[in-house]
């Protein structure tokens, strides 16, 4: 293999196909992930995650010789940093991945480098990076390339939106700006748009928490619509016939690694301006809770009426449908209440992306459809649509699937 070019500090469900996609256009690629697992699938061709033509683009970049995966960075000319920025237990984000990927490519750096953070980041992330290689390598100060431009993709069609979705690339100067824009402009179609790596930052977090406000305006109409006894997704489909509204659909909370965790970026360094969007995030916490409690009461009413307790089937642990990310999702963390509330109950939990899980036994989704009494639906993955429900069967339907 070559002397890399582009070294990448992460190799998750951006990292990859990030890294995959850079190699596929003919650069060589030196990938970087802790877990030596997942390095000796990569080098073998093979993917570790379930994202749609992937696979493709790994077997064909580590067989063409472009893409390399270790668990150690090695010189190169651009340094990706593509690691979680998950928060702490109170909400703080918690920026140590980042700073352990930068630290780790810290002594390979010289001048002319380029490094750009892709990671979700607080304000500022990017400029106290910049401060903390240069407190090591002060005989570097001013002379690196350094910026910031953050993902924007949906799991499920990764490798087209890495290519065609628009970019936003701030640099802590102009020069470094330019040059983040030529390195992109090498693999991405869409437009790509400069700034400075602070507004680039807060782009990131305004973008999720935007829909995390969007998703809690629909999450709370169902609230009301369950005591009001109006069907939610009838409302909301006359609602949006008129040509500017546009609500969007209601589920089980929010999940994922953006928009469950993003908007507390904002809230928790800027709590006092922050109203709406704190609010938002507590509504779409609460629908999670909400969804528990109903699940609790509709057992009890059952072992009243029957005189035994149920057997329920627990539709989907997933964030999202039709992908297997369990990162925050709302209907993992209800599954775990219900057991919680009720280790002795019946319970047919149901993953149709994954094989298995290390605290959940999953059982195939037309068993639990034919041995449950109470059958909730938490995603509305593919694999539930249109589904014949006997008559007897109690349905709870948190996500659209029977509308």
């Amino acid at each position: 293999m070559n002397k890399a070019k582009v070294v990448t500090i992460g190799l998750g469900y951006i990292g990859l196909p990030t890294s995959a996609l850079i190699a596929q256009n003919g650069i060589q690629v030196h990938g970087v992930d802790i877990n030596q697992n997942v390095v000796d699938i990569i080098n073998k061709g093979k993917i570790h995650i379930v994202e749609p033509s992937l696979d493709i683009a790994v077997e064909e970049a580590v067989n063409k010789g472009f893409l390399k995966a270790d668990i150690k960075p090695v010189a190169a000319d651009t340094y990706l940093i593509v690691v979680p920025t998950p928060f702490k237990g109170n909400h703080e984000p918690d920026i140590s991945y980042v700073e352990a990927g930068t630290r780790n490519i810290i002594p390979l750096l010289k001048e002319g480098d380029l490094y750009i953070i892709e990671s979700t980041s607080p304000i500022g992330t990017t400029e106290k990076m910049m401060r903390l290689i240069y407190s090591l390598r002060p005989e570097l100060e001013g002379k690196l390339n350094v910026a910031y431009c953050p993902e924007r993709v949906l799991p499920g069609n990764v490798m087209h939106e890495l290519v065609y979705n628009d970019r936003v690339i701030g640099g802590v100067n102009e020069e470094s700006t330019n040059k983040a824009i030529s390195f992109y402009k090498q693999f991405v179609k869409g437009e790509l748009h400069a700034t400075n790596a602070r507004t680039a930052e807060m782009c990131k977090l305004t973008e999720n928490s935007s829909r995390d406000v969007q998703i809690a305006f629909a999450n709370e109409l169902s609230l009301i619509c369950d005591k009001a006894d109006i069907n939610v997704w009838e409302l909301i489909s006359l609602a949006n016939k008129h040509p500017r509204v546009n609500i969007l659909q209601p589920g089980c909370g929010v999940g994922g690694h953006c928009i469950a965790v993003d908007p507390y970026f904002i809230v928790s360094d800027y709590p006092m301006e922050s109203k709406i969007i704190g609010t938002a995030r507590e509504v779409n916490n609460y629908k999670s809770f909400w969804c528990a409690e109903k699940i609790q009461n509709e057992k009890l009413k059952f072992e009243l009426e029957k005189g035994r307790k149920p057997k329920v089937a627990l539709m989907g642990l997933a964030f999202k449908p039709n992908i297997d990310d369990l990162r925050e999702s709302p209907a993992k963390y209800i599954v775990s209440k219900v057991l919680q509330n009720d280790s002795n109950g019946d319970y047919f939990i149901v993953e149709p992306n994954i094989t298995e899980h290390n605290v959940f036994k999953l059982t195939d989704y037309k068993d639990a459809l034919e041995k449950s009494d109470i059958i909730v639906f938490l995603v509305a993955h593919k694999e539930f649509q249109n589904l014949n429900i006997l008559e007897s069967k109690k349905i709870l339907d948190f996500c659209g699937v029977i509308k």
